[in-house]
């Protein structure tokens, strides 16, 4: 696999905090992957987040994708980038109300001035491969919060972002719409290619990853692969992990 973006040595500090919220951190996210990010709160997974998609700034260190060194766009080319290159899937839906499941899917390729026909094939496309075809025509008000999420799940990737960032996506669902939207990422990972960096406090959301990073103190302290393991295989691995590092504390 080629390698989509590069974080090196990059450090965050703020103001009047004692430690970088981000202290050296380098690693790589290889085209198609699905990469997950764990750790406690403070850890350092939201500002990690912020610096990738360009929404803050590191204090130093480089952050490439494709030829770009995104640390270095002004507020302008950050935008830009956002909107051409970045999908993103947050814990809240952020569905519009009066727009209906399609209209709200094909919200980012309207905003880019696609094609009816393009905007028509890619809202079937998404909302075949998230099980949502059945509820095109309905309002976000008369779904659960599981189809609402799989509806946000396929609003950000309608316009085939090179990366989508997934920040809690399961926090707020129940098992079985938590087990339906990551069984869907899975699903549009593996038929499109996309690649996905998921933020999950959840080993069970984790487990669906091909790759796991565990931080702490601003630190990558331990890495664990799934290669070709079953999920729930890599899910035990993952609750071993876990209780590893709860022990260190």
């Amino acid at each position: 696999m080629s390698t989509l973006l590069q974080v090196m040595d990059v450090t965050k500090i703020y103001r009047n905090q004692p430690k970088p919220s981000l202290d050296h951190v380098s690693f790589e996210v290889a085209q198609g992957e699905f990469l997950g990010i764990m750790g406690a709160s403070g850890s350092g997974k939201t500002t990690l987040l912020n610096v990738l998609s360009t929404i803050d700034v590191p204090t130093s260190g480089h952050i490439i994708m494709g030829k770009n060194h995104i640390e270095k766009f002004g507020q302008e080319q950050s935008a830009d980038f956002r909107k051409n290159n970045l999908g993103f899937i947050f814990q809240e839906y952020f569905l519009l109300d009066s727009l209906t499941v399609r209209e709200n899917i094909a919200v980012p390729l309207t905003l880019l001035h696609k094609s009816v026909q393009e905007i028509d094939r890619n809202v079937k496309e998404l909302a075949e491969l998230f099980g949502i075809t059945s509820q095109l025509k309905k309002y976000p008000s008369e779904l659960s919060g599981g189809q609402r999420q799989r509806v946000a799940a396929a609003r950000a990737m309608v316009k085939g972002p090179s990366l989508i960032f997934a920040d809690e996506p399961t926090g707020a669902l129940d098992s079985s719409s938590a087990t339906e939207l990551l069984a869907a990422l899975t699903k549009v990972n593996h038929t499109l290619g996309t690649t996905i960096l998921m933020v999950t406090h959840d080993p069970y959301a984790a487990s669906y990853t091909d790759r796991i990073l565990y931080f702490k103190d601003g630190h990558i302290i331990s890495e664990l692969q799934r290669h070709h393991t079953e999920r729930r295989n890599f899910y035990e691995t993952i609750m071993q992990e876990s209780a590893r590092q709860n022990e260190k504390r």
